[in-house]
Order: C-alpha cells, then structure tokens, then sequence
C-alpha cells in the first residue's frame, strides 16, 4: 500500500505586484463585467493613473501519492479584489471601465494557463516545490504581460491598440488558448 499525501494551499497574488491578505474576491465569470461600482478601494494621495484594477490567481490542491504516482486534484480561479481597486471618477470613462475589465480578463487568461499546466506536468513526490515553482512562473508572465498590456495601449489612451487588445483577449478566451 502506497503512502497518501494531501496538501492544500491557496495564495494570490494581485496583478500589482505584490502579496497581500486574502480578502473576498469577486470570481471571473464570462457573463458578468465590473462596473464603477465594483472599484471600492481609496484613491492612495499622488497616484498618477486614473484606476487600478486589482486582480489575482488563487490555487488549490491536494496530491496523492501512490506507487511513486502523484495525483492531483486542484482548483485555479482568478479574482477581482474591489477593496484593492481604486477610480478617479473625473478622469474616468466606459473606455477606462473596459481597460481596467481587460486587466481582469487578462488574469483568467492565466489562471487558464496555470490549469492547463497542470494538468498536463507529472508531478515527482516534491508536488508541493513544483506546483508553487509552476504559480510563481505564471504570475511572473502575467505580471509582463499586463505591464505590455498597460504600455502598448498607453493605459487605454491609444484606442487602435486597445482595440487589438480587446480582440486578443476575447479570442484567448473563446479558445482558450
């Protein structure tokens, strides 16, 4: 009879760059977009952008070792975190609102990427190493990709480069790809 192992751990990171506590988040669903409403966070004094969309990945999983044949069972879910997301109501706009839904967007395009990295790595009895080495590479893309995101559209300033964004993304999503 083979040894079982059950691990769970759940971690986010928002899109920001930085850890913070868990606090409710709003899961990513394809039929409900943010609205103004959702941004219930303070304006920080002497922040230059007009919103900040604070958006994450939480994982998790337990493993079961048999026969030196790791299982694993897990949950990868992006989260909109309204007490972290912020707007400037008079420099704000619906072009802002679907930047910043983007954003959101953009963080369930990697949550889909972590799931299916998952699925498809065989897992040595280091599961634990390996799943977090596998989150830590996908937040770090994902960190790049929204920082390229926010550039090449100049914070949805260049309506041409936002539209190609805006293609992009739902196609990622349609496909899943």
């Amino acid at each position: 009879m083979g040894k079982i192992i059950s691990i769970a751990c759940v971690f986010l990171l928002a899109f920001l760059g930085f850890g913070q506590e868990i606090e409710e988040g709003v899961p990513w669903t394809e039929n409900i977009r943010l609205t103004w409403a959702d941004f219930k966070g303070k304006v920080p004094p002497a922040q230059p952008p007009a919103a900040t969309t604070a958006s994450g990945i939480s994982y998790s999983y337990s493993a079961n070792l048999l026969h030196h044949e790791v299982k694993l069972d897990f949950e990868v879910n992006a989260y909109f975190y309204p007490n972290e997301s912020w707007y400037k109501p008079e420099l704000c706009d619906e072009n802002t609102l679907a930047h910043e839904q983007l954003h959101f967007d953009i963080t369930e395009v990697f949550a889909r990427k972590m799931r299916e990295k998952l699925r498809r790595t065989s897992f040595s009895d280091d599961v634990k190493a390996e799943v977090r080495k596998i989150y830590h590479d996908i937040l770090k893309e994902l960190q790049e990709y929204q920082e390229r995101y926010d550039w090449e559209t100049n914070f949805s300033r260049n309506r041409e480069k936002q539209a190609e964004w805006n293609r992009k993304i739902a196609e990622a999503l349609r496909t899943g790809a």
